[in-house]
């Protein structure tokens, strides 16, 4: 797992054609809007997390946020352990981001 700042998450994400952003925050969370293009898959509702994750591609770079940057290092860290290699967490989180939002 990496640590990116917002700025170098957006450098990133831009320029990688293998990136897929996850957003793991609560369906109540989301409610305030998605960095665009983002999968939900709800960290605290582990089985439905574990499922999702499962069905992931292990040969792509994921970029994981949640509200502060806690729960998504979590997630990083439980993709790495299923095998994945390039996972990246969002410092600060959605709280804190500035960039473009769906809502």
């Amino acid at each position: 797992m990496q640590d990116l700042t917002q700025t170098q998450w957006q450098e990133k994400v831009k320029e990688d054609n293998n990136a897929v952003v996850i957003d793991v925050r609560t369906p109540h969370e989301i409610e305030e809007g998605m960095i665009p293009h983002a999968t939900h898959l709800d960290i605290q509702n582990a089985p439905t997390f574990m499922q999702g994750a499962q069905e992931l591609d292990k040969s792509k770079n994921y970029y994981v946020y949640c509200r502060s940057g806690g729960r998504s290092a979590q997630a990083c860290m439980i993709l790495e352990s299923m095998g994945f290699s390039n996972t990246y967490n969002l410092l600060g989180g959605f709280s804190e981001w500035t960039g473009d939002k769906t809502h």
